[in-house]
Protein backbone atom coordinates (compact mmCIF):
# COMPACT_ATOMS: atom_id res chain seq x y z
CA UNK A 1 0.00 0.00 0.00
CA UNK A 2 1.63 3.37 -0.88
CA UNK A 3 1.25 5.97 1.40
CA UNK A 4 0.45 8.62 -1.12
CA UNK A 5 -2.90 6.60 -2.55
CA UNK A 6 -4.32 4.48 -0.37
CA UNK A 7 -7.65 2.43 -1.67
CA UNK A 8 -10.07 4.53 0.32
CA UNK A 9 -8.88 7.78 -1.69
CA UNK A 10 -9.99 6.41 -4.92
CA UNK A 11 -13.73 6.86 -6.16
CA UNK A 12 -15.98 3.42 -6.12
CA UNK A 13 -15.81 3.70 -10.02
CA UNK A 14 -12.29 4.03 -9.79
CA UNK A 15 -11.87 1.17 -7.66
CA UNK A 16 -14.17 -1.36 -9.39
CA UNK A 17 -11.90 -0.72 -12.95
CA UNK A 18 -8.81 -0.75 -10.97
CA UNK A 19 -10.00 -4.38 -9.11
CA UNK A 20 -11.30 -5.34 -13.08
CA UNK A 21 -7.56 -4.64 -14.19
CA UNK A 22 -5.81 -6.39 -11.70
CA UNK A 23 -8.40 -9.91 -11.62
CA UNK A 24 -8.17 -10.02 -15.46
CA UNK A 25 -4.42 -9.75 -15.85
CA UNK A 26 -3.59 -12.39 -12.92
CA UNK A 27 -5.95 -14.65 -14.61
CA UNK A 28 -4.58 -14.00 -18.49
CA UNK A 29 -1.44 -12.40 -18.18
CA UNK A 30 -2.72 -10.18 -20.63
CA UNK A 31 -3.37 -6.15 -21.19
CA UNK A 32 -6.56 -5.10 -20.34
CA UNK A 33 -8.49 -2.49 -22.41
CA UNK A 34 -11.16 0.15 -22.04
CA UNK A 35 -13.61 -2.20 -24.77
CA UNK A 36 -13.00 -5.22 -22.23
CA UNK A 37 -13.91 -3.48 -18.76
CA UNK A 38 -17.57 -2.23 -20.88
CA UNK A 39 -18.38 -5.48 -20.24
CA UNK A 40 -17.35 -6.54 -17.13
CA UNK A 41 -18.55 -3.53 -15.30
CA UNK A 42 -21.63 -3.55 -13.44
CA UNK A 43 -22.13 -0.06 -13.97
CA UNK A 44 -22.91 1.16 -17.52
CA UNK A 45 -20.19 3.88 -18.66
CA UNK A 46 -18.89 4.82 -22.06
CA UNK A 47 -15.11 3.03 -23.06
CA UNK A 48 -14.01 6.69 -23.47
CA UNK A 49 -14.72 7.19 -19.41
CA UNK A 50 -13.11 4.14 -18.46
CA UNK A 51 -10.29 5.39 -20.90
CA UNK A 52 -9.76 8.70 -18.50
CA UNK A 53 -10.36 6.32 -15.14
CA UNK A 54 -7.46 4.28 -16.33
CA UNK A 55 -5.25 7.93 -17.44
CA UNK A 56 -6.11 8.32 -13.42
CA UNK A 57 -4.89 4.94 -12.29
CA UNK A 58 -1.32 5.26 -14.64
CA UNK A 59 -0.92 9.08 -12.81
CA UNK A 60 -1.34 7.64 -9.65
CA UNK A 61 1.39 4.81 -10.80
CA UNK A 62 -1.32 2.29 -10.04
CA UNK A 63 -1.30 0.72 -13.58
CA UNK A 64 0.67 0.90 -16.37
CA UNK A 65 1.28 0.58 -20.08
CA UNK A 66 3.66 -2.00 -21.88
CA UNK A 67 3.73 -0.17 -24.97
CA UNK A 68 1.92 2.50 -27.05
CA UNK A 69 -1.70 2.14 -27.45
CA UNK A 70 -2.06 -1.24 -25.58
CA UNK A 71 -4.60 -2.02 -22.28
CA UNK A 72 -3.22 -1.61 -18.99
CA UNK A 73 -1.71 -4.16 -16.79
CA UNK A 74 -0.83 -3.38 -12.79
CA UNK A 75 2.39 -1.66 -11.92
CA UNK A 76 4.49 -3.28 -8.59
CA UNK A 77 2.22 -0.46 -6.61
CA UNK A 78 -0.92 -1.58 -7.83
CA UNK A 79 -0.64 -4.87 -7.16
CA UNK A 80 0.74 -4.31 -3.49
CA UNK A 81 -2.75 -2.32 -2.75
CA UNK A 82 -4.12 -5.10 -4.81
CA UNK A 83 -3.30 -7.49 -2.53
CA UNK A 84 -3.35 -5.60 1.03
CA UNK A 85 -6.56 -3.88 0.44
CA UNK A 86 -8.75 -6.49 -2.39
CA UNK A 87 -7.35 -9.77 -2.62
CA UNK A 88 -10.18 -12.15 -1.82
CA UNK A 89 -8.31 -15.23 -0.51
CA UNK A 90 -9.90 -18.70 -1.12
CA UNK A 91 -10.07 -22.04 0.86
CA UNK A 92 -7.90 -24.82 0.47
CA UNK A 93 -10.26 -27.64 -0.83
CA UNK A 94 -10.43 -31.14 0.66
CA UNK A 95 -8.57 -32.89 -2.28
CA UNK A 96 -5.93 -29.92 -2.02
CA UNK A 97 -5.82 -30.81 1.82
CA UNK A 98 -5.60 -34.19 1.54
CA UNK A 99 -2.88 -34.26 -1.27
CA UNK A 100 -1.15 -31.77 1.18
CA UNK A 101 -1.78 -33.94 4.05
CA UNK A 102 -0.39 -36.98 2.16
CA UNK A 103 3.22 -35.23 1.47
CA UNK A 104 3.37 -35.07 5.62
CA UNK A 105 3.62 -38.86 6.37
CA UNK A 106 4.70 -38.75 9.83
CA UNK A 107 5.90 -42.55 9.37
CA UNK A 108 9.17 -40.26 7.24
CA UNK A 109 12.04 -40.83 9.73
CA UNK A 110 14.18 -38.24 7.68
CA UNK A 111 12.87 -35.05 8.07
CA UNK A 112 14.80 -34.15 4.48
CA UNK A 113 13.46 -36.34 2.50
CA UNK A 114 9.77 -35.60 4.24
CA UNK A 115 10.65 -31.95 3.29
CA UNK A 116 11.16 -32.84 0.17
CA UNK A 117 8.42 -34.40 -0.67
CA UNK A 118 6.64 -31.33 0.52
CA UNK A 119 8.42 -29.29 -2.01
CA UNK A 120 7.24 -31.43 -4.74
CA UNK A 121 3.56 -31.46 -3.63
CA UNK A 122 3.52 -27.61 -3.21
CA UNK A 123 5.35 -26.91 -6.63
CA UNK A 124 2.69 -29.60 -8.22
CA UNK A 125 -0.35 -27.97 -6.44
CA UNK A 126 0.47 -24.59 -7.50
CA UNK A 127 2.03 -25.08 -11.04
CA UNK A 128 4.57 -22.74 -9.63
CA UNK A 129 8.43 -23.17 -7.99
CA UNK A 130 8.42 -24.50 -4.38
CA UNK A 131 10.93 -23.23 -1.72
CA UNK A 132 11.17 -25.47 1.72
CA UNK A 133 13.55 -24.12 4.37
CA UNK A 134 14.15 -27.11 6.81
CA UNK A 135 15.16 -26.70 10.31
CA UNK A 136 19.12 -26.99 10.94
CA UNK A 137 19.81 -30.42 12.88
CA UNK A 138 20.21 -29.43 16.69
CA UNK A 139 19.01 -32.54 18.34
CA UNK A 140 22.27 -34.32 19.91
CA UNK A 141 24.21 -36.92 18.00
CA UNK A 142 23.26 -40.32 18.90
CA UNK A 143 25.06 -42.77 16.28
CA UNK A 144 26.88 -42.62 13.12
CA UNK A 145 28.19 -45.55 10.63
CA UNK A 146 29.71 -45.94 7.39
CA UNK A 147 28.32 -47.97 4.73
CA UNK A 148 30.51 -48.91 2.30
CA UNK A 149 28.21 -48.96 -1.26
CA UNK A 150 30.98 -49.77 -3.97
CA UNK A 151 34.52 -49.03 -4.19
CA UNK A 152 33.41 -45.08 -5.08
CA UNK A 153 30.87 -44.66 -3.17
CA UNK A 154 29.78 -44.57 0.51
CA UNK A 155 27.10 -43.25 2.56
CA UNK A 156 27.55 -41.86 6.14
CA UNK A 157 24.63 -42.22 8.05
CA UNK A 158 23.29 -40.30 11.35
CA UNK A 159 21.24 -40.43 14.13
CA UNK A 160 19.98 -37.98 16.47
CA UNK A 161 18.31 -38.35 19.71
CA UNK A 162 14.98 -37.04 18.53
CA UNK A 163 14.83 -40.16 15.93
CA UNK A 164 15.97 -38.43 12.69
CA UNK A 165 17.33 -40.27 10.37
CA UNK A 166 19.58 -38.35 7.76
CA UNK A 167 22.46 -39.49 4.78
CA UNK A 168 24.98 -38.68 3.04
CA UNK A 169 26.81 -39.95 0.01
CA UNK A 170 30.74 -39.07 -0.48
CA UNK A 171 33.73 -40.60 -2.38
CA UNK A 172 35.74 -42.82 0.47
CA UNK A 173 39.39 -42.62 0.20
CA UNK A 174 41.41 -45.14 -1.92
CA UNK A 175 42.14 -48.11 -0.82
CA UNK A 176 39.58 -48.45 1.91
CA UNK A 177 39.15 -51.21 4.22
CA UNK A 178 36.23 -52.63 6.43
CA UNK A 179 38.43 -52.26 9.62
CA UNK A 180 39.05 -48.91 8.76
CA UNK A 181 35.41 -47.85 8.54
CA UNK A 182 35.03 -49.57 11.93
CA UNK A 183 37.35 -48.15 13.67
CA UNK A 184 36.52 -44.69 12.22
CA UNK A 185 32.87 -45.22 13.04
CA UNK A 186 34.03 -46.21 16.79
CA UNK A 187 36.15 -43.73 17.07
CA UNK A 188 33.14 -41.05 16.02
CA UNK A 189 30.63 -42.74 18.22
CA UNK A 190 32.74 -42.26 21.40
CA UNK A 191 33.31 -38.77 20.84
CA UNK A 192 30.41 -37.56 18.96
CA UNK A 193 27.25 -38.66 21.56
CA UNK A 194 26.06 -36.01 22.95
CA UNK A 195 27.25 -33.03 20.44
CA UNK A 196 24.97 -31.88 18.03
CA UNK A 197 26.18 -31.37 14.03
CA UNK A 198 27.03 -27.71 14.59
CA UNK A 199 29.75 -29.07 16.78
CA UNK A 200 30.80 -31.89 14.78
CA UNK A 201 33.48 -30.20 13.33
CA UNK A 202 35.40 -28.77 16.01
CA UNK A 203 34.98 -31.56 18.34
CA UNK A 204 36.46 -34.00 15.65
CA UNK A 205 39.14 -32.07 14.30
CA UNK A 206 40.00 -31.14 18.32
CA UNK A 207 40.17 -35.31 19.17
CA UNK A 208 41.91 -36.19 15.46
CA UNK A 209 44.77 -34.02 16.35
CA UNK A 210 44.67 -35.48 20.18
CA UNK A 211 44.37 -39.45 18.78
CA UNK A 212 46.81 -39.19 15.54
CA UNK A 213 48.90 -41.80 16.66
CA UNK A 214 45.85 -43.87 17.50
CA UNK A 215 44.16 -43.66 13.92
CA UNK A 216 45.47 -45.05 11.06
CA UNK A 217 45.53 -43.30 7.62
CA UNK A 218 42.50 -44.67 6.01
CA UNK A 219 40.58 -43.63 9.42
CA UNK A 220 41.52 -40.59 8.88
CA UNK A 221 40.70 -40.21 5.53
CA UNK A 222 37.79 -41.51 5.58
CA UNK A 223 36.46 -39.42 9.23
CA UNK A 224 37.36 -36.11 7.01
CA UNK A 225 36.02 -36.80 3.80
CA UNK A 226 32.33 -38.12 5.22
CA UNK A 227 32.26 -35.50 7.59
CA UNK A 228 33.35 -32.50 4.97
CA UNK A 229 30.32 -33.47 2.54
CA UNK A 230 28.04 -33.11 5.63
CA UNK A 231 30.02 -29.83 6.93
CA UNK A 232 29.89 -28.50 3.32
CA UNK A 233 25.81 -29.24 2.88
CA UNK A 234 25.07 -28.32 5.72
CA UNK A 235 27.37 -25.81 7.62
CA UNK A 236 24.90 -26.21 10.28
CA UNK A 237 22.70 -23.83 8.37
CA UNK A 238 19.21 -24.50 7.46
CA UNK A 239 18.95 -26.58 4.14
CA UNK A 240 16.94 -24.92 0.85
CA UNK A 241 14.95 -27.52 -1.18
CA UNK A 242 13.40 -25.92 -4.71
CA UNK A 243 11.40 -27.76 -6.89
CA UNK A 244 9.69 -27.10 -9.81
CA UNK A 245 11.97 -24.55 -11.49
CA UNK A 246 10.65 -25.88 -14.86
CA UNK A 247 6.90 -24.69 -13.94
CA UNK A 248 7.79 -21.65 -14.27
CA UNK A 249 8.33 -21.86 -17.96
CA UNK A 250 5.32 -21.66 -19.78
CA UNK A 251 4.72 -22.37 -23.64
CA UNK A 252 5.45 -19.15 -25.72
CA UNK A 253 7.58 -17.85 -22.71
CA UNK A 254 9.70 -14.48 -24.15
CA UNK A 255 13.00 -14.15 -23.73
CA UNK A 256 12.71 -11.44 -21.44
CA UNK A 257 10.67 -13.92 -19.37
CA UNK A 258 13.55 -16.80 -19.76
CA UNK A 259 16.15 -14.36 -18.74
CA UNK A 260 14.04 -13.22 -15.35
CA UNK A 261 13.76 -17.18 -14.72
CA UNK A 262 17.54 -17.46 -14.90
CA UNK A 263 18.16 -14.29 -12.61
CA UNK A 264 15.88 -15.80 -10.21
CA UNK A 265 17.56 -19.04 -10.02
CA UNK A 266 20.96 -17.53 -10.25
CA UNK A 267 19.99 -15.48 -7.21
CA UNK A 268 18.81 -18.84 -5.34
CA UNK A 269 21.71 -19.81 -5.95
CA UNK A 270 24.33 -17.03 -4.56
CA UNK A 271 21.86 -17.18 -1.34
CA UNK A 272 21.95 -21.23 -0.62
CA UNK A 273 21.77 -20.90 3.32
CA UNK A 274 18.57 -18.82 3.09
CA UNK A 275 19.25 -17.60 6.36
CA UNK A 276 17.31 -14.18 5.17
CA UNK A 277 14.01 -16.32 4.70
CA UNK A 278 13.07 -16.24 7.90
CA UNK A 279 14.31 -12.43 8.33
CA UNK A 280 11.58 -11.78 5.76
CA UNK A 281 9.08 -13.81 8.28
CA UNK A 282 10.00 -12.66 11.14
CA UNK A 283 7.78 -9.84 11.92
CA UNK A 284 4.83 -12.75 13.01
CA UNK A 285 3.70 -16.09 11.65
CA UNK A 286 1.57 -16.11 8.73
CA UNK A 287 1.70 -15.68 5.08
CA UNK A 288 3.54 -13.07 3.97
CA UNK A 289 3.61 -11.57 0.13
CA UNK A 290 6.57 -10.01 -1.56
CA UNK A 291 6.05 -8.75 -4.90
CA UNK A 292 9.18 -7.99 -7.38
CA UNK A 293 11.82 -5.19 -5.74
CA UNK A 294 10.00 -5.46 -2.44
CA UNK A 295 11.64 -8.64 -1.92
CA UNK A 296 15.45 -8.29 -1.15
CA UNK A 297 16.19 -11.67 -2.25
CA UNK A 298 14.78 -11.80 -5.86
CA UNK A 299 14.92 -7.87 -6.38
CA UNK A 300 16.27 -8.48 -9.76
CA UNK A 301 14.49 -11.03 -11.04
CA UNK A 302 10.92 -9.67 -10.73
CA UNK A 303 9.67 -12.17 -8.57
CA UNK A 304 6.93 -12.79 -6.06
CA UNK A 305 7.57 -15.16 -2.93
CA UNK A 306 4.43 -16.12 -1.06
CA UNK A 307 6.34 -17.50 2.11
CA UNK A 308 4.88 -18.85 5.47
CA UNK A 309 7.06 -19.83 8.33
CA UNK A 310 6.72 -23.04 10.65
CA UNK A 311 7.56 -23.73 14.54
CA UNK A 312 8.49 -25.82 16.79
CA UNK A 313 6.27 -27.13 20.31
CA UNK A 314 7.86 -23.84 21.78
CA UNK A 315 6.72 -21.04 19.43
CA UNK A 316 10.13 -20.94 17.26
CA UNK A 317 10.32 -20.38 14.00
CA UNK A 318 12.95 -22.83 12.76
CA UNK A 319 11.81 -22.99 8.92
CA UNK A 320 9.56 -21.55 6.45
CA UNK A 321 7.61 -23.48 3.20
CA UNK A 322 6.61 -20.53 0.30
CA UNK A 323 6.15 -20.16 -3.39
CA UNK A 324 7.96 -18.16 -5.87
CA UNK A 325 6.79 -17.23 -9.43
CA UNK A 326 6.56 -14.21 -11.91
CA UNK A 327 4.68 -11.00 -10.41
CA UNK A 328 1.06 -12.83 -12.19
CA UNK A 329 0.40 -15.62 -9.05
CA UNK A 330 -2.80 -16.48 -8.68
CA UNK A 331 -2.45 -15.14 -5.10
CA UNK A 332 -5.88 -15.77 -4.06
CA UNK A 333 -5.74 -19.71 -4.36
CA UNK A 334 -1.91 -19.39 -3.23
CA UNK A 335 -1.60 -17.98 -0.23
CA UNK A 336 -4.06 -20.56 1.70
CA UNK A 337 -2.28 -23.68 0.40
CA UNK A 338 0.77 -22.51 1.55
CA UNK A 339 -0.43 -21.44 4.95
CA UNK A 340 -2.40 -24.54 5.26
CA UNK A 341 0.99 -26.11 4.61
CA UNK A 342 3.27 -24.20 7.01
CA UNK A 343 0.57 -25.08 10.04
CA UNK A 344 0.84 -28.49 9.26
CA UNK A 345 4.59 -28.70 8.88
CA UNK A 346 4.42 -26.78 12.61
CA UNK A 347 2.47 -29.45 14.03
CA UNK A 348 4.37 -31.99 12.76
CA UNK A 349 7.72 -30.67 13.80
CA UNK A 350 6.51 -29.99 17.67
CA UNK A 351 5.22 -33.99 17.28
CA UNK A 352 8.58 -34.71 16.77
CA UNK A 353 10.91 -32.66 18.94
Amino acid sequence: MTQTTPLSDLTNRSREVFRQVVESYLETGDPVGSKTLTKALTERVSPATIRNVMSDLERLDLLGSPHTSAGRIPTQVGLRMFVDGLLEVGSVSDSEQREIERSLDSNEPDIGGMMDKVGNMLSGLTHGASLVLTPKTESPIKHLEFVALSSEKALVVLVTADGQVENRLFTPPTGLTQSAMREAANFLNAILEGHTVSQMQSVVTREIERNRQELDRLSQSLIKDGLAIWVDEQDGRDRLIVRGRANLVEDGATEQDLERIRQLFDDLERKRDMAQLLDLTEEGDGVRIFIGSENKLFSLSGSSLVVSPYMNAERKIIGAVGVIGPTRLNYGRIVPIVDYTAQLVGRLMSRRT
